[in-house]
């Protein structure tokens, strides 16, 4: 069993949404789908509803931000008690594309916290450009998640996972012939928070540049964990599967 912690495969992404999630039940891979507003939660949670290897993250993205409304909250407060959803995301900030709007990220961001801490749920986060305010939100709240992409230094990450319980989501950019970052930064963080995650249809791994992704090439990202911290990829796949049943209580 593996467990891919992170992707948008649903129809508004992925005409083949069904195809994909079927061809990854034969191989005993597990999705969790993350939604970003409205439209993409319904997705999702028709998705886990209909096939039993796909679990529901639901949340309202930074790029909801500026329009996100209290009937918006309350909707999908009362979509978090779905039995197939297992955590509150992708939610988190991002200013590599504007910092315009930042107080109003960090309010939706913290909006999503406490739904999480009243379900009794992990979060899945997302931080572009802002890692400091994001950890500094997180530490506020008492609720456990992963770090989707992570992309900030192995200081950063160290302070996540031993001073917040988080876990790193690995995906495709670890096997990116210049990304030597991230690789470096693998090595310093313990395996026992590390989740491996595709972000489908996005971040393509290296074999697979210029197509669109899918949870099928996560034996991509297995193979380059296994390859980085010399361990075989049986056992990666053991770990970091363990580490997401552990995590999202599946």
């Amino acid at each position: 069993m593996i467990i891919d912690t992170h992707c948008h495969i649903y129809n508004s992404e992925m005409e083949n949404a069904d195809e994909i999630i079927k061809e990854a039940a034969k191989k005993d891979i597990h999705i969790i789908l993350n939604g970003t507003d409205p439209s993409s939660n319904e997705e999702v949670l028709e998705l886990s509803g209909k096939y039993e290897n796909v679990y529901a993250a639901l949340g309202y993205f930074y790029s909801f931000a500026d329009e996100v409304t209290d009937e918006d909250i309350s909707l999908l407060d009362n979509q978090l008690n779905n039995n197939k959803v297992i955590a509150v995301g992708e939610i988190g900030l991002d200013y590599y594309h504007t910092k315009d709007n930042a107080d109003k990220q960090k309010e939706l961001f913290k909006k999503m916290l406490t739904l999480a801490q009243k379900h009794s749920l992990p979060v899945i986060v997302h931080s572009r450009k802002s890692i400091q305010d994001t950890y500094d939100i997180l530490k506020e709240y008492d609720v456990v998640g992963s770090l989707h992409c992570y992309q900030g230094s192995a200081e950063m990450a160290k302070e996540f996972t031993i001073k917040l319980g988080f876990y790193m989501g690995i995906g495709g950019p670890i096997t990116h012939n210049n990304n030597k970052k991230i690789r470096k930064m693998l090595k310093r963080i313990d395996i026992n928070h590390m989740l491996v995650e595709t972000d489908s249809p996005y971040l393509s791994p290296e074999e697979k540049r210029g197509e669109k992704n899918t949870s099928l090439n996560i034996k991509y990202i297995i193979r380059k964990i296994a390859e980085e911290l010399d361990m075989e990829e049986i056992d990666v796949i053991k770990i970091t599967t363990d580490n997401a049943k552990r995590l999202f209580k599946i």
